[in-house]
């Protein structure tokens, strides 16, 4: 049996968000990716990935995935055999970002998706990367996929979402950390601090890259994770929790 990857999308985002790793990875694993739409509440998406995946498997979780993953280490650590956290931040929203995601929820709601996809590529890309059309139009179709409900409900699961570090602490499975070098919005400085939280853990950065890595420099993600799971397949541990002292 192959080693089942779960890929936990981000905000706004779908299973487009993951596909250039998806065809690298395919031949050597089963892949799944969740998309949270329906849920309101960060226990709910992790329930419903938990109800989607094996015994044991591999969670991958970019932004707003990673939020997930937290709470499904919270609730089920000894499921996951190895962790990887791609552009997210285990700090909890401070209240600029609580007021913004408020902002976000009232322009949906006064204007419908539409209005707020014109914001999101300046806020989450490289601004090189701005002006792309592959990019933006991929980005402003994946928002569509999400909808106004789903943004709505992946805004509100968000606005209640801990702190979790002292979670983090408790990992003992490989884990990998990605950021992009220029992430505007869960910087690397968020990384290097939850990476050391996770004894042995790995921070790859990738150079010239905003907050949607996977889909902003492809190749560079791809072959970071391909040659980290490749590594790491004989390594997966049994024991997933750490004692507290």
């Amino acid at each position: 049996m192959r080693p089942f990857l779960a890929f936990a999308c981000a905000h706004m985002t779908d299973e487009r968000l993951y596909a250039h790793q998806i065809e690298a990875l395919r031949p050597r694993y089963e892949c799944k990716v969740f998309v949270f739409r329906e849920q309101t509440s960060m226990g709910d998406m992790a329930e419903a990935l938990l109800a989607g995946t094996p015994a044991r498997f591999t969670l991958v979780g970019l932004s707003l995935g990673g939020y997930v993953a937290f709470e499904v280490i919270r609730r089920q650590l000894h499921r996951l055999q190895r962790l990887v956290l791609i552009d997210t931040t285990a700090v909890a929203d401070h209240d600029a970002r609580r007021a913004g995601r408020y902002r976000d929820i009232a322009t949906v709601q006064q204007g419908g998706i539409d209005a707020l996809i014109p914001e999101l590529p300046s806020r989450w890309l490289l601004p090189d990367h701005v002006h792309k059309p592959e990019l933006t139009t991929l980005m402003a179709s994946m928002a569509h996929s999400v909808g106004a409900r789903g943004q709505f409900n992946q805004q509100t699961a968000m606005l209640g979402r801990p702190d979790s570090h002292a979670d983090l602490r408790r990992v003992n499975v490989p884990t990998l950390l990605i950021c992009g070098r220029q992430d505007p919005v869960t910087p690397v400085a968020d990384h290097e601090a939850m990476s050391a939280c996770v004894s042995g853990s790995r921070l790859d950065v990738i150079e010239n890259c905003g907050h949607l890595s996977t889909i902003e420099q492809p190749e560079a993600v791809t072959q970071c994770l391909d040659e980290w799971l490749h590594a790491t397949d004989g390594q997966t541990n049994d024991i997933a929790i750490k004692e507290d002292p």
